[in-house]
């Protein structure tokens, strides 16, 4: 069962959903159904790791690619009623980029973009969203904010979302890494400053469970996608890689080494 704060759905935006779906297939090992309830001009495929759906795939709008927004993932947070999240989140400073509509038998969205600008999706689920906990390969497992200014951004998504503090590290002259988790302990993620080295604006990467950060980042490479970062080592014996498939779409890699 999913928690109200918890990540449960993840979107992928991409000039090229063909290639996408060939990319990540192959190497997450995904599949992807059509949704059937999908308008006939703007198709939707789910996306599943086994027989879970845990998000889908669709064509980034025209529109949007004449305004040059890239092909990007987009994660649905959880929330007890849409409307009051969007009208909660206005009156602390967020943009709302899609207003809030229903999907039949799927429940209400609405995307936004904190005070800072990082874009995220709330989403009220009819009936029980699916939801992972990260565990398992293929799966989602945890969320960076690369902000301007994470203490700002922490009293925005936890008064938003009532997540709570988990505990904070000290990176150096990196500053600090601010993590968190909803009140179950179920959501897992962390934020920091690192925007700010990396002259980008704010933004939200999504960490996919793999079996082998070193073995993937080869095949990244080798299906046309790019490594960006890593890979390295974390605090926890284990190992992560930041990187980009073939159509630009930045997203991140996880395993554990004590598998």
């Amino acid at each position: 069962m999913t928690s109200i704060g918890q990540n449960v759905w993840f979107d992928l935006m991409s000039t090229d959903p063909e290639g996408a779906r060939a990319f990540y297939t192959d190497l997450i090992g995904w599949t992807c159904v059509p949704f059937e309830n999908a308008s006939p001009d703007m198709p939707y495929e789910i996306w599943m790791a086994g027989e879970t759906g845990i998000g889908g795939l669709m064509k980034l709008p025209e529109p949007a690619q004449q305004m040059g927004a890239p092909s990007h993932w987009i994660a649905y947070t959880k929330v007890a009623d849409v409307a009051a999240t969007v009208a909660q989140a206005t009156e602390l400073g967020a943009t709302t980029l899609q207003p809030p509509f229903h999907i039949p038998t799927v429940g209400h969205i609405s995307v936004l973009a904190d005070p800072q600008g990082a874009v995220f999706a709330v989403f009220q689920p009819e009936g029980e969203a699916s939801g992972t906990k990260g565990e398992k390969v293929g799966e989602f497992s945890w969320a960076d904010l690369n902000t301007r200014d994470y203490k700002l951004a922490w009293t925005f998504y936890s008064a938003l979302f009532g997540w709570k503090h988990r505990s904070t590290m000290d990176m150096g002259p990196g500053g600090e890494y601010f993590m968190f988790e909803d009140p179950e302990g179920v959501t897992k993620g962390g934020m920091s400053n690192a925007a700010n080295a990396m002259n980008m604006p704010a933004h939200w990467i999504h960490y996919i469970t793999v079996e082998s950060v070193d073995a993937m980042v080869e095949r990244i490479t080798a299906a046309g996608g790019k490594v960006l970062n890593g890979p390295m080592d974390i605090p926890g014996d284990d190992r992560i890689a930041h990187c980009a498939d073939p159509q630009g779409a930045v997203f991140a890699i996880y395993s554990s080494k004590k598998k």
